[in-house]
């Protein structure tokens, strides 16, 4: 005769081992929903970033691509982010706060400064050699191109031709440098 301990047989009575099995399988199935949907808010917030960049004058002084080919000639020379080492951290700081010194990056938190403090100084006015901002940016704006600048920009190296027609929805012509 078979021997069934006593958790066996009330499993096999009660039919609570496959109502656990049920359980561990919608929780696992779940964390794998769960990360979908994670995965679509970020590439949504990525998305969104993209946007911000292409509208808030950032092309101008990095380039479409972020690596320093200015798109225009009276806008200060951006740094190369496609090959900067920048954290998360030091990027959010970057544009928020931008680079006081004389380096052409604005701030583009409204609130630097006057009501964040930026780069361990008292709260007060920005620097006077602070470069002029085409405009402001919420956190949350700061945040989605952060978000982009790691996702499609950061240690990415070479522009790619997939980057290119990313970046002009598709824009054969203006890929062409891009074989």
């Amino acid at each position: 005769m078979e021997r069934i301990s006593p958790v066996v047989a009330r499993d096999r009575r009660s039919g609570s081992g496959i109502r656990r099995l049920t359980t561990i399988l919608m929780f696992f199935g779940g964390l794998v929903l769960g990360a979908a949907d994670v995965r679509a808010q970020d590439q949504a917030q990525v998305n969104a970033g993209l946007d911000i960049w292409k509208s808030s004058g950032c092309p101008d002084c990095h380039g479409a691509f972020a690596d320093g080919d200015k798109q225009r000639d009276e806008a200060p020379t951006g740094a190369n982010l496609r090959t900067a080492k920048l954290d998360t951290a030091a990027l959010k700081l970057t544009v928020s706060c931008g680079r006081p010194g004389g380096t052409g990056m604005p701030a583009f938190d409204e609130g630097a400064y006057k009501t964040r403090p930026c780069y361990d100084r008292p709260l007060g006015p920005p620097p006077d050699d602070l470069y002029p901002t085409p405009r402001a940016l919420t956190p949350a704006q700061i945040a989605a191109v952060v978000a982009y600048l790691q996702a499609r920009i950061i240690g990415r190296g070479r522009i790619t031709r997939a980057e290119c027609l990313a970046y002009y929805d598709n824009d054969e012509d203006q890929c062409e440098t891009y074989k």
